[in-house]
């Protein structure tokens, strides 16, 4: 975790998604990685995440900078799905 110079707490990694699809009748395998980023209290969450956890983030896809026009996922909501019977929603302040 690193802190912007106004003191507001940002996390990022990286979110590997791997599910069977079904596409034109045929199931395929879809695999990707994309970096994420998250600020605030979210970015807290997003740190606290076990590495290899189930997660389910919701947010905004973005181009990295001017310069690069990757995408990165900006994380709003983040919740646990593995180890937690209920499903905890952990969401953006404000």
């Amino acid at each position: 975790m690193r802190y912007t110079p106004a003191g507001v707490p940002v996390s990022e990694g990286w979110l590997q998604h791997s599910s069977s699809q079904t596409e034109s009748g045929a199931v395929r395998l879809v695999e990707v990685e994309i970096a994420v980023v998250a600020l605030g209290e979210t970015a807290r969450w997003l740190e606290a995440a076990p590495l290899g956890g189930v997660v389910k983030l919701t947010g905004f896809l973005a181009a990295k900078s001017r310069n690069s026009k990757a995408p990165v996922l900006h994380v709003n909501t983040l919740e646990f799905l593995e180890g937690n019977e209920n499903g905890s929603v952990l969401q953006e302040e404000g």
